[in-house]
């Protein structure tokens, strides 16, 4: 399929947040000439993937929901995964996007034609898809990452990822075993915790867990702030600006704002988990922010339960009947769980990419993934990032990150159109300026330590995931397309 027009034309591929949100844009400023690819047979991205039991937005609900598409149906502060996946299948119908989505249809690979200036993306059936532009809106956080554990096949029972939940494996009754304390886990344990026979958590390392303080959205509160939305303005404003100070409170090197936290993480610690040898393996040894914080009101009282139990000895291997530690103790198992995240700093798409004079993205990003505001590449004419290289965040909502990132794809597909442009590169100066700048600033946070292994950076400490500043600088520094730092034709 060609996608033909006057007007520059797009292949969008992922139907996650990200793409949804560049198809949105795209309509709203009358670029009609666009296909979102996906995959899966549905949109939605994250929130489709992850559906293990208790899953749930870690952003209060008021600012992770995109400004252009604010709604009232919300039943948490903290919304459940199923909560959000409905509301991504609500945007694909509200903002018109059904008729670009292609769904069932995976992409293999993107390839640059300099000749004629098109990219050529070829999905998993075979067929090929021609425009002018190409959207990657694959996310970070969607290629899950089983660990380096020996003989992990052994074992008897089922075993899967937290990201890829069997749910035709019941849990009641039975013996779990967690792998991992983070993100995924905190959410998961609790529920699991209840119909378990018996839960054993394994914990590398402890996270810093600060108070989420979820509760639910009464339908008082639904009518009421229906009938006020200046009320709900004034909400997501101050949610919005009390998660940006978070950033030069936590993740810069202020001694001041990270004791704050540090002191309320540590009270939430001593309040629910009053056994100070359970308390002293829950206590991080690294400083607070320089791994991602967590947010959680039930991880630690599960932790708690006498069904439960927390190993913090290192796994020498899993064996037939569960999970062998290096202190040579079996823990047996019905079924164990990894909740051990995803490969982040690889950037090892799904598709594979290649640009001018046959440079592949894969390549390029061997020593580390580099963009342009985590937006453009050199050497890749046309070609634009949604949650690119360095456009995560450890604090605030990444959400508005994506709505900056499709507002200036649309801002240089405007150009195109008016300036009658072929193609559109950043300059590999612009690009060297820009993460020389960005890895300086970085070095003064608190995911540079060099005593803190995170997911945040490379092994040699480059972070390739996170932005230096708030929000509110990202917001700036896309506000205006910087031709002077492109190569137009």
């Amino acid at each position: 399929m060609t996608i033909m027009s006057d007007t520059p034309s797009a292949v969008v591929i992922g139907a996650g947040l990200g793409g949804l949100c560049v198809g949105a844009q795209l309509k709203k400023a009358n670029f009609e000439n666009f296909v979102i690819l996906e995959k899966a047979q549905k949109v939605g991205g994250t929130w489709r993937e992850n559906t293990y039991p208790g899953c749930a937005c870690d952003t209060p609900v008021a600012v992770y929901q995109f400004s252009f598409a604010k709604t009232l149906n919300w039943n948490y502060l903290f919304p459940r995964a199923a909560e959000v996946q409905r509301y991504t299948e609500d945007l694909a119908d509200i903002c018109g996007l059904r008729p670009h989505v292609r769904v069932g249809n995976g992409v293999r690979s993107a390839v640059w034609d300099e000749a004629r200036a098109w990219w050529k993306v070829t999905d998993t059936a075979g067929e090929t898809h021609e425009a002018k532009i190409l959207v990657m809106a694959l996310g970070q956080l969607n290629r899950p990452q089983l660990p380096d554990i020996p003989h992990r096949e052994s074992f008897a029972g089922p075993a899967f990822h937290s990201a890829q939940w069997n749910h035709s494996v019941e849990l009641a009754g039975k013996r779990v075993a967690v792998i991992g304390s983070a993100a995924s886990a905190i959410q998961l344990i609790p529920e699991v915790a209840k119909v378990a026979a018996h839960l054993t958590v394994f914990q590398r390392s402890p996270n810093w867990i600060l108070p989420r303080l979820d509760r639910e959205v009464t339908e008082n509160e639904k009518r009421l702030l229906a009938t006020a939305p200046e009320v709900t303005a004034i909400e997501r404003e101050h949610l919005y600006l009390a998660s940006e100070a978070l950033f030069w409170q936590a993740f810069q090197y202020t001694e001041l704002g990270r004791a704050h936290f540090t002191e309320q993480a540590l009270n939430l610690l001593k309040m629910q988990v009053p056994d100070p040898d359970l308390r002293r393996k829950l206590t991080p040894n690294y400083p607070i922010g320089c791994k991602r914080v967590l947010f959680a009101d039930d991880y630690y009282p599960a932790l708690m339960r006498e069904n439960v139990s927390l190993v913090t000895d290192g796994i020498d291997r899993i064996v037939p009947e569960g999970v062998l530690t290096k202190d040579g103790v079996t823990h047996a198992a019905d079924v164990i769980v990894y909740a051990t995240g995803f490969e982040t700093t690889g950037w090892h798409f799904s598709v594979d990419v290649t640009g001018r004079n046959g440079v592949t993205l894969r390549e390029t990003w061997k020593d580390g993934a580099k963009a342009y505001l985590g937006l453009t590449v050199a050497n890749f004419p046309n070609l634009f990032l949604i949650y690119g290289p360095n456009t995560n965040l450890g604090h605030n909502t990444i959400t508005f990150m994506i709505e900056r990132q499709a507002e200036y794809i649309v801002q240089c597909l405007k150009a195109m159109r008016t300036r009658g442009l072929a193609a559109i590169e950043v300059t590999e100066a612009a690009q060297d300026r820009f993460n020389r700048e960005l890895q300086k600033r970085l070095a003064k946070t608190t995911w540079a330590d060099p005593a803190c292994n995170s997911w945040y950076k490379t092994a040699d400490g480059h972070i390739t995931q996170n932005w230096a500043g708030d929000t509110r600088e990202y917001r700036e520094a896309t506000r205006n397309v910087e031709w002077v730092d492109y190569t137009v034709r």
